[in-house]
């Protein structure tokens, strides 16, 4: 996993994954295993599902990069405290899914909240099948 800023100001992590390297077969799948880790999370909460490929494939001008062929988020919060309004500025959360002829591109941006950013690399970083002894 990369830790990197894009466009010279947002921090975030990602991981491109082989499809070799992993069980799972597409983007919904994948989706719906972060699903599964955010509904069995003690207080994370799962707002919903974003085609972003989708939604921009039906736009007139709509514009998708070379060779992505799908592209989803999940939105969920970890929010537990909301001690200082200024913090909604930087929640939910969002888990983008990307599919390549040949990889997953999974990225998010880093949360303020070093617990949460822990949470999303674990998740994130088991969906690598585990290398055999």
């Amino acid at each position: 996993m990369k830790q990197t800023l894009l466009q010279e100001k947002y921090p975030i992590y990602i991981l491109e994954l082989d499809k070799e390297e992993t069980s799972c077969r597409g983007v919904d799948e994948i989706i719906a295993y972060y699903r599964e880790k955010i509904e069995s999370h003690p207080f994370a909460v799962l707002i919903g599902e974003f085609d972003h490929y989708g939604h921009t494939a039906l736009l007139p001008d709509g514009q998708i990069g070379e060779g992505i062929s799908a592209g989803k988020n999940i939105v969920f919060c970890f929010g537990k405290e909301l001690m200082n309004p200024k913090m909604l500025a930087v929640r939910p959360r969002s888990i983008g899914v990307a599919e390549m002829s040949g990889h997953f591109v999974i990225s998010f941006l880093e949360a303020p909240n070093p617990a949460a950013n822990a949470s999303m690399e674990e998740w994130t970083l088991a969906l690598r099948n585990p290398v055999p002894a």
